[in-house]
């Protein structure tokens, strides 16, 4: 069955598991999104992400990094992304990083062809075809897997820091240890 023909929680589980998501890893607070293919969505997830990342107390450059990388990803959904008319846009906020996922239903590419260094420095004036190069700029680690005719799944990861005082913080610690509260702190 082609992914496209699949629901989107069977293609969400088809794209993680090429992915090399690993079910073992340690909880978070996750977001899961299911956006419009339009542009005006773009500003919205980038916003609902920034505003969860900054709640938990990451730092400003490093919540700015992320919303610009998945601003890059949702963008070229909307530009690139074939007949489907929805997005899915996961992010897992863990102890020491943030993982952003985007699936799309398009037609898939060959991101080799694109991400390959600029042999032309002149490319880098190009109206078009930065977005890949910015995102591998902004986050530590990235990984597309796409198949043509059945879409793309990009997977952003950022390392995080985090400002201790910030009041949610405590909450992001207790999700990520198991909901027990930390032990109290003497004055």
């Amino acid at each position: 069955m082609a992914v496209s023909d699949q629901s989107p929680e069977r293609r969400r589980e088809s794209f993680t598991a090429a992915a090399g998501d690993g079910t073992d890893a340690p909880v978070g607070v996750t977001l899961a999104i299911r956006l419009p293919r339009d542009e005006r969505s773009v500003p919205v997830v980038r916003h609902l992400v920034g505003d969860a990342l900054k709640q938990v107390g990451v730092l400003d450059d490093i919540c700015s990094d992320i919303q610009l990388a998945l601003s890059e990803a949702c963008t070229n959904v909307v530009d690139h992304a074939g007949p489907g008319d929805a997005y899915e846009v996961t992010v897992t906020i863990r102890s020491d990083r943030c993982e952003l996922r985007i699936i799309d239903i398009g037609h898939g590419f060959d991101h080799g062809s694109v991400s390959a260094p600029i042999a032309d420095p002149d490319g880098l004036t190009a109206e078009r075809g930065r977005g890949l190069r910015l995102m591998h700029s902004l986050v530590d680690h990235i990984k597309l897997v796409s198949e043509p005719e059945n879409g793309t799944l990009v997977c952003l990861v950022k390392h995080l820091a985090f400002d201790p005082t910030a009041p949610a913080r405590e909450l992001l610690l207790q999700a990520l240890n198991g909901g027990s509260h930390p032990a109290p702190q003497e004055p």
